[in-house]
C-alpha cells in the first residue's frame, strides 16, 4: 500500500463525523456532476492512448484547482482489489470505476469531502460529501469547483442540450444530487414500499446505500434525483430538498407512532442488538449493519448518549469486508474469518459504549 494511500485510509473522513448534523435521520448528502472534454471520444468509445490522455489533462487541472491542490491522486491501475474496495466502501470511488484498467484515475481531497473520478462512465465525475443534512452547502462547493475546472478544461456542451455526456440519462445539468437516509422506523413499521412509490411519482429514486443494485442494509437508502435535462440546477437542488425534508417527518411519525402503538417494540429490538452486538462472535457485514442501525436509533431517541452516534457512524463503514480485511493486514480473508475478526472488533468497540437507559423520554429530532 503506497504512502498516499494509507494518508486517506488513516485520515479523519467527512462521512464519519454527524456531530455538526442538525437531522441525523440523514447520514449524508452528496452532489455529483458528469463532465465530458470537447473533442475526446467518452471513455466506453476512446482507446487506451486517449484514454491516457484526458487523464493526463484531467489531473493537471485538478491538481491546481483550488480545494484540491493537497489532495491525492491516483491511477486505478496502480490500486490493489483490496485498496479499491476501500474507497467504494467510503463511496469516493463507484463499483464501475473500480472495476476500469489502464486510463482510469481518482482524486480525493484531504478529508474525503471531494472525490473526482476521471474516465469512469464520463471524463469526469466530480462528487462532494457532506455529513448530514447539508444539501445546499454542498451544491454550493461543487458549482464553485465546477467552474474553477471550466476555466482549464473546454467541457462538452450544446446550447440545446446542455452538458452532453456518456448517457442520456444524465444530459442537460449533468446534477445527481442525492441523500444517505437512515429510516428504520419506516422499515419495520412496513411503509417503506409506500415512501418509495411517492417518491418515484415526485421524479426521485430509491436506493441502496452503495446506488444501483445494491440493498438497504441498515435502513439506510439514497434519494436522488431523476430528471437533469430542462430543469435548472436550483430547481433541481430545491425540489429534493423539499422530498427530503417530507421524508424526514415520515421517518420521524413513524417513531411516534411506534412508540404510541406498542411501547416495548422499538426498547426490545434496541437492547437485543446492543447485546447481540457486545456478545456474539460472528457477524456478517449485512448483520452488522442492521444491529447498527437499531443501535443508533436507540441514540435517536434518547437510550444512549449522543456522543455514541460517531462511533456508530464510523462503524458502519469500518464493518464493510474491504475495511474488515485491511484493519487485519490482509488482502483476501474467507467469509467466515471475516464474520470473526468483524464480531471481534464490534464486541471491543461496543466495550467502551454506556448501557441503555429506557427512559420514556420520547426525544424528537428536529
Amino acid at each position: 500500500m503506497s504512502s498516499d494511500f494509507k494518508k486517506i485510509i488513516s485520515a479523519p473522513a467527512e462521512l464519519t463525523d454527524n456531530r455538526e448534523s442538525k437531522c441525523p435521520v440523514v447520514l449524508m448528502t452528496r452532489v455529483r456532476l458528469a463532465r465530458n472534454l470537447a473533442d475526446h471520444r467518452f471513455p466506453g468509445r476512446a482507446d487506451a492512448a486517449e484514454r491516457q490522455d484526458v487523464l493526463r489533462q484531467c489531473q493537471e487541472s485538478l491538481s491546481e484547482t483550488p480545494g484540491l491542490k493537497r489532495s491525492t491522486s491516483a491511477r486505478i491501475e496502480d490500486l490493489s482489489p483490496a485498496e479499491r474496495l476501500l474507497l467504494v466502501e467510503r463511496h469516493l470511488i463507484s463499483r464501475e470505476l473500480s472495476g476500469t484498467g489502464k486510463g482510469s484515475g481518482v482524486v480525493i481531497n484531504r478529508d474525503q469531502s471531494i472525490s473526482v473520478m476521471v474516465n469512469e462512465e464520463d471524463h469526469l465525475r466530480i462528487q462532494v460529501l457532506r455529513t448530514g443534512f447539508q444539501l445546499r452547502k454542498a451544491w454550493t462547493t461543487i458549482d464553485a469547483l465546477d467552474s474553477a475546472l471550466e476555466q482549464s478544461l473546454n467541457y462538452a456542451f450544446s446550447a440545446k442540450l446542455g452538458y452532453l455526456t456518456a448517457c442520456p440519462t444524465n444530459l442537460g445539468t449533468g446534477l445527481r444530487a442525492s441523500a444517505m437516509m437512515h429510516l428504520p422506523a419506516l422499515v419495520i413499521a412496513g411503509q417503506m414500499e409506500k415512501v418509495v412509490r411517492a417518491v418515484n411519482q415526485l421524479g426521485m429514486v430509491v436506493r441502496g446505500q452503495f446506488g444501483e443494485g445494491s440493498d438497504a442494509s441498515g435502513s439506510i437508502f439514497q434519494i436522488s434525483n431523476q430528471t437533469t435535462l430542462g430543469e435548472t440546477e436550483t430547481v433541481i437542488i430545491k425540489r429534493l430538498q423539499n422530498v427530503l425534508k417530507s421524508i424526514v417527518e415520515h421517518e420521524l411519525n413513524a417513531r411516534d407512532r411506534l412508540l404510541e402503538n406498542d411501547p416495548a417494540k422499538l426498547p426490545d429490538k434496541i437492547g437485543r442488538a446492543f447485546g447481540v452486538l457486545n456478545h456474539a462472535h460472528l457477524i456478517s457485514s449485512a448483520e452488522a449493519m442492521n444491529l447498527l442501525s437499531l443501535v443508533r436509533l436507540g441514540v435517536d431517541l434518547g437510550y444512549f448518549p449522543e456522543e455514541q452516534r460517531v462511533g456508530i457512524d464510523r462503524l458502519f463503514i469500518e464493518s464493510q469486508p474491504g475495511h474488515i480485511q485491511h484493519r487485519a493486514g490482509q488482502t483476501e480473508i474467507e467469509s467466515d474469518e471475516r464474520d470473526r475478526l468483524r464480531a471481534e472488533h464490534l464486541r471491543s468497540e461496543f466495550a467502551k459504549f454506556s448501557t441503555p437507559v429506557y427512559e420514556p423520554s420520547r426525544k424528537r429530532l428536529n
